[in-house]
């Protein structure tokens, strides 16, 4: 499946490997815009919508090797072989999945705010219920979903974020197959261990990356680092872009 792409890079960008920003659920390609706005000066920036989501094609299924296999399909199309990736929670279980699907095209991958572990918690519930509320209710505005989204969920930021992809009544995420396919976007199947640079970078209030994860960390990627964020959650690049900025940068030696 080739996803919906933005490139952007500039006269001062380097030939070395691109870096391929991948954005979590229910989000988009603009998500990491604020990474990809500071390092497009380094490197070619390649931000994709993931399939079910932004302007990308709509698919039933949607585990981690078939969404790694998308973005393949995509730098293939684009004639890119090497690459470097940043993801966020789903996008960093997709960044994880790139390098047991295609290990010798990975040269270094950034993860932010997730483990390769499946989590027994479902975050997300509430959110896919206000999205179905809103779709069932007819309402084509953002600020009569946003009235609507409140009566479920208590954070106004997220609210927002959400809001980003509700455009003329509809919202640019498929949302059945989303909650159809949730358990396996929490789970995670373990990988053969990849042994090449990987950051992982964590905010400090958030649950995502926890003490005990560092087992499963080490064991599939070995040469793994960790930098956390302080006073940060799971956002951790929007509420601290500084501060992951430079950890980015120091680790890619850009």
């Amino acid at each position: 499946m080739n996803l919906n792409v933005r490139l952007q890079s500039e006269q001062s960008a380097s030939g070395d490997c691109p870096l391929v920003l991948i954005h979590g659920l229910f989000g988009s390609l603009d998500n990491l815009g604020i990474l990809a706005r500071e390092l497009k000066s380094h490197r070619q920036i390649v931000q994709f919508d993931v399939r079910n989501h932004g302007l990308s094609p709509r698919a039933s299924e949607m585990d981690y090797r078939q969404m790694a296999q998308d973005v393949l399909d995509s730098l293939d199309d684009l004639g890119i072989d090497r690459f470097s990736a940043i993801g966020h929670s789903m996008g960093g279980k997709i960044t994880m999945a790139l390098t047991a699907l295609a290990p010798e095209r990975v040269a270094e991958i950034v993860v932010i705010d997730i483990a390769p572990v499946a989590y027994p918690t479902r975050h997300h519930d509430e959110i896919i219920a206000a999205l179905k509320a809103v779709t069932a209710a007819g309402i084509t505005s953002r600020t009569e979903a946003a009235t609507l989204m409140r009566e479920r969920l208590a954070e106004e930021g997220v609210i927002q974020f959400l809001l980003k992809s509700f455009h003329n009544g509809e919202w640019r995420f498929n949302v059945p197959a989303i909650e159809a396919c949730y358990g396996q976007i929490i789970g995670w199947q373990p990988q053969p261990a990849w042994p090449h640079p990987a950051l992982f970078i964590r905010g400090e209030l958030s649950p995502y990356i926890r003490d005990d994860y560092r087992g499963a960390i080490l064991a599939q990627f070995p040469q793994a680092r960790a930098h956390v964020v302080a006073g940060a959650g799971h956002w951790v690049h929007a509420e601290k872009p500084d501060a992951v900025l430079r950890t980015i940068r120091r680790f890619f030696a850009l």
